[in-house]
C-alpha cells in the first residue's frame, strides 16, 4: 500500500503542475505569451489559442490527478513535460551558464518532472489508488451478468 500512496502523491503533484500551467495560460495570457515566445519558438503564441491550450492542459492535469484514462493521458503528460524539457534543455545541460548563454538553474527540475512522468507510466499497473484501478475492481452487477450470459 505504501507504493500505491507514493504513486498517488507523485500523480497528484504532476497533475497539479499541469493544472497550474493550464490556469496560467488562461488568467495570465501576457506571461504565457512571453513564455511561448521565449522558450517555445512562438508555438501557441496567440491570445486566442493560449486559453484553449490551457483548458486542455487543465483537463489532462485533472485526469492525471484522479487517475482516469491513464493509458491515454500519461503519454500526453509525457509529451507536454518532454516538450518543456526540450524547450529549456540548455538550462538542464548547463544550469549555471558556464558554456551556454541564457540558461537558468531554476529550469533544471524539468528533468525531474520528466522522470516523474516516466515513473507513473512505468508503474501504472501498480497504482491502486486511481479511478481506473477502482473501476476495474468494481463488482459486476446482476444486470450486466444477465446480459453477458453469466
Amino acid at each position: 500500500m505504501r507504493k500505491a500512496l507514493r504513486l498517488l502523491l507523485l500523480r497528484v503533484l504532476l497533475g497539479g503542475l499541469l493544472l497550474v500551467w493550464g490556469v496560467n495560460k488562461i488568467v495570465d495570457v501576457d506571461h504565457s505569451l512571453a513564455i511561448a515566445d521565449n522558450f517555445y519558438a512562438g508555438v501557441l503564441s496567440s491570445e486566442a489559442l493560449l486559453p484553449l491550450a490551457g483548458a486542455g492542459q487543465m483537463l489532462i492535469g485533472l485526469l492525471v490527478i484522479i487517475g482516469l484514462a491513464r493509458f491515454w493521458v500519461y503519454p500526453l503528460q509525457l509529451l507536454l513535460n518532454g516538450g518543456s524539457l526540450i524547450a529549456v534543455g540548455a538550462s538542464v545541460i548547463d544550469p549555471w551558464g558556464w558554456f551556454l548563454e541564457g540558461t537558468n538553474a531554476l529550469f533544471y527540475p524539468s528533468l525531474i518532472i520528466f522522470a516523474g512522468s516516466l515513473l507513473v507510466m512505468a508503474f501504472r499497473d501498480e497504482d491502486r489508488v486511481s479511478l481506473d484501478a477502482w473501476r476495474k475492481l468494481r463488482p459486476v452487477s446482476w444486470e450486466t451478468r444477465r446480459h453477458c450470459g453469466s
